[in-house]
């Protein structure tokens, strides 16, 4: 299979960065589900620097909706792609979908359309929670109970009750990836209140272990921070990549639950 590192949602995935397998619950990866709801979308704006100068580079937008009128499932989409400005440079349309128990948020559906420069990959992957098996272009793979896709782990990441964590402790997760199942983390850094050109948000702020790809290093080279609230709304993101750096940040929402 072509190994692409997804760029804008992997970035963002930590928007985040998502664990998948949390430990030290008396049952594994269960959660509640509770700072999102059908109608939400996230917009970002992704800036990348060469030399020490930051240009708007693309957009990146996240949204949920009902399954197909099922409100057993929710339709997760995540949408990259570069500016027409930007396209000379390295072009990105990345289309990222995920079909999630709606309680659980636990996939059992993942699609991927995506073009990274002259790379292009149409891939669709089943998850069955039953038999726990990934069957992804015809070949089958044991899974374990907790395993999500890169997008559904943003959306269960989201929903970590980090109160129960230390500064410095390893979150563990576990992510179905470019046909392989890779056991990551986030460490967690604590609280942090900040100012960003878009507004002032008190944060929970965290680093995510990173696969090397084609456009990070790999290691605990990212930094995330979400909002301290319910809703756990990754606001910004910072991290350098191979050739230069990255920040994202949030700049608009719609259909927020209440904070």
């Amino acid at each position: 299979m072509m190994r692409l590192r997804p760029s804008f949602i992997f970035i963002i995935q930590v928007l985040l960065w998502a664990p998948v397998l949390v430990l030290g619950q008396s049952k594994p990866c269960v959660i509640q589900s509770k700072a999102m709801r059908a109608g939400e979308e996230l917009t970002y704006k992704v800036y990348y620097t060469l030399a020490g100068a930051y240009v708007g580079a693309g957009e990146a937008i996240f949204s949920t909706s009902i399954y197909a009128k099922e409100k057993k499932y929710f339709h997760l989409k995540g949408s990259g792609r570069t500016y027409d400005s930007y396209d000379w440079f390295y072009k990105v349309r990345d289309l990222y979908e995920s079909i999630v128990d709606s309680q659980t948020l636990k996939p059992v559906i993942f699609r991927r359309n995506i073009q990274e420069g002259n790379q292009k990959l149409l891939q669709e992957v089943y998850f069955d929670r039953n038999k726990l098996q990934v069957l992804d272009n015809g070949q089958k793979k044991s899974m374990s109970e907790c395993l999500l896709d890169v997008l559904s782990a943003i959306y269960y990441a989201r929903n970590i009750d980090f109160a129960k964590y230390q500064v410095g402790d390893k979150i563990p997760i576990e992510i179905y990836l470019d046909g392989e199942i890779h056991a990551l983390y986030i460490r967690y850094l604590g609280k942090e209140k900040i100012s960003t050109r878009h507004g002032q948000y008190q944060t929970i702020k965290f680093k995510p272990l990173l696969l090397e790809g084609t456009l990070f290093k790999g290691g605990e080279q990212m930094t995330v921070w979400v909002t301290d609230d319910v809703r756990r709304i990754p606001v910004y993101i910072d991290t350098p990549i191979l050739v230069g750096h990255i920040r994202i940040f949030f700049i608009k929402g719609k259909g927020l639950i209440k904070s």
